[in-house]
């Protein structure tokens, strides 16, 4: 296991097409257990692979001790939508309100192959979708305004001149 590079906006990564999994083999099992080890050394509840520059269809989350590992992921349904406040470990340090559903119908495979069909409800709703977005190359700063936007970008490319 080893703690992998978090992709920090505006690397292309994030946005980069992802792929189904399609083999549920040792190899997927060392990079699902390479996220785990990524996101809690990034003090995270979700990791998505365009993060760490894996451009496959692959989440983990782990939110209150309940821990879920997302494979081709599929949103059908949607609802009950409001404003919360979001974090990224992409957007270090940035916190924006968002509209987010607080009711979610999803399906994926977990790392053994095996389909599981979930409705989800409140937060978890929330990072479900977050980190689904994700592999869809849908970001944090994709969901504020567009004045909000520039302002970020410019906050951003800021940080990024005092490294």
């Amino acid at each position: 296991m080893s703690v992998r590079k978090i992709c920090v906006y505006p690397d292309p990564a994030l946005r980069e097409p992802t792929k189904e999994i399609d083999s549920f083999d040792d190899e997927l099992g060392m990079l699902v257990c390479d996220m785990w080890e990524t996101m809690y050394a990034s003090d995270g509840i979700g990791l998505a692979g365009p993060q760490v520059g894996v451009a496959k269809k692959l989440a983990v989350i782990d939110y209150n001790g309940e821990k879920y590992v997302l494979i081709n992921p599929v949103i059908s349904e949607k609802d009950n939508f409001k404003i919360v406040e979001e974090g990224c470990i992409s957007f270090p340090g940035i916190y924006e309100k968002v509209e987010s559903p607080e009711h979610i119908k999803v399906s994926y495979c977990n790392e053994k192959g095996e389909l599981i069909e979930k409705e989800i409800d409140g937060f978890l709703a929330c990072v479900f979708s977050h980190e689904i977005d994700h592999l869809n190359g849908k970001l944090l700063i994709d969901r504020i305004s567009p004045l909000k936007r520039q302002f970020l970008k410019k906050k951003l490319a800021k940080k990024a001149k005092e490294k």
